[in-house]
């Protein structure tokens, strides 16, 4: 483990500076990644977003034509949860037999750290390079926002990547496509009273309920034969009323719908449409009920012989590694790559526990196999050995 002492030390400095996202300040913790890349003398620029800096930006350019590729690996972290729970500080950083304790330990501070680590090694070797390497770190990723990825692909400056690899954790597994989603706001209107008044009149919370039913009872297409997983409806928040005396008169939900190919956005919000017609018609009120649409991605998948896929599988099979390509059914940021044409592998990365919740963790004896996949990875996309 020796050889990766300082990938190591870089990310535990990495945990040790609290960097929620939507919580903390980021600037400790993109100031520990600028030290480091300065001392190495590393080329980087900060990206900046709607919501400040949103990322770290690392270029080395090859010194022969050619593509660039990517990795992209996330700074900031989800939230610590119940902090009384954990066994350790979600900020030790810690190494305790031979696992790297605390939040974004494993999603995705050490792979942030090794990604800067391969950076610093090909700067060195450059000129026998072709094309170029980006190192995307993104402090903007666990807001959902991916302003860090947004940044990146609108920066004037920046050679568009030919592909993607995304450092989330997991050794067994390579992710090469995701399910996509549609989301919406749903307004559900009702005319306003008192809840003892002798008029019987349906609520907004009532409507609101007819139609969280008429959505869960919609039927969907099942799996299909080049895309493994079915598309999926879930209701996943509803807001409305206040106190118990007044009839409200709106309701807001909350629409995730995870699409496929075969299911695709228009699918989805023709599906929620029809619904809602299917209640203003059965419970009329006044006012219709309104649909907000708040995000859409595509769904998409790589074949296993398709870039950058295809250098990781081959490097981590010459490494004596079995990983199965895998579609995700959460979406990821390999979903908002594929609606800008760029193919983006995700995962594959040091066993882990506890991601996202209590007591997470990296293991680091999975560290040095991991690390000369990726390296072998990039150098076989650069056109090197």
């Amino acid at each position: 483990m020796t050889e990766h002492a300082d990938v190591i030390d870089l990310a535990q400095q990495l945990i040790r500076r609290p960097s929620r996202a939507g919580i903390d300040d980021y600037g400790p913790v993109l100031g520990v990644l600028e030290d480091w890349l300065t001392v190495r003398g590393l080329p980087y620029r900060r990206l900046h977003g709607d919501r400040g800096t949103v990322g770290l930006l690392i270029e080395v350019a090859g010194g022969r034509p050619g593509p660039w590729w990517a990795l992209d690996a996330c700074a900031d972290t989800a939230p610590y949860g119940d902090e009384a729970a954990w066994s350790f500080a979600p900020d030790s950083g810690d190494v305790v037999d031979g696992w790297l304790r605390g939040r974004g330990a494993a999603d995705s501070k050490l792979a942030a750290a090794m990604f800067c680590g391969i950076a610093a090694e090909l700067q060195g070797r450059a000129g026998d390079l072709r094309g170029g390497l980006a190192v995307l770190l993104d402090v903007d990723e666990h807001t959902g926002g991916f302003g860090g990825a947004h940044a990146y692909l609108a920066d004037q400056e920046a050679v568009r990547p030919s592909g993607v690899l995304i450092g989330y954790p997991g050794l067994d597994e390579v992710v090469v496509g995701g399910r996509g989603l549609w989301r919406a706001t749903i307004a559900v209107h009702a005319v306003s009273g008192h809840s003892g008044s002798r008029r019987t009149t349906p609520g907004a919370v009532s409507r609101a309920a007819h139609l969280v039913r008429l959505l869960e009872e919609a039927e969907l297409p099942g799996a299909e034969d080049e895309f493994p997983l079915p598309p999926k409806l879930t209701v996943t928040s509803s807001h409305g009323g206040q106190g118990f005396s007044v009839v409200p008169d709106l309701c807001e939900l909350g629409v995730d719908i995870r699409t496929t190919p075969g299911f695709d956005a228009r699918a989805a919000e023709r599906l929620v449409s029809e619904a809602v017609r299917e209640l203003d018609a059965r419970v009329p009120v006044p006012r219709p009920t309104e649909i907000t649409p708040v995000a859409s991605w595509p769904p998409y998948r790589l074949a296993d012989d398709r870039q950058p896929a295809a250098a990781l599988l081959d490097a981590a099979s010459a490494e004596g590694l079995t990983i199965r390509p895998k579609t995700a059914g959460p979406s990821n940021i390999g979903n908002l790559l594929a609606g800008e044409g760029i193919p983006a592998k995700a995962g594959f990365g040091v066993r882990y526990a506890g991601l996202h919740g209590v007591d997470e963790r990296a293991c680091l004896d999975d560290l040095p196999a991991v690390h000369t996949v990726y390296r072998r990875a990039v150098l076989s996309l650069l056109g090197s050995s």
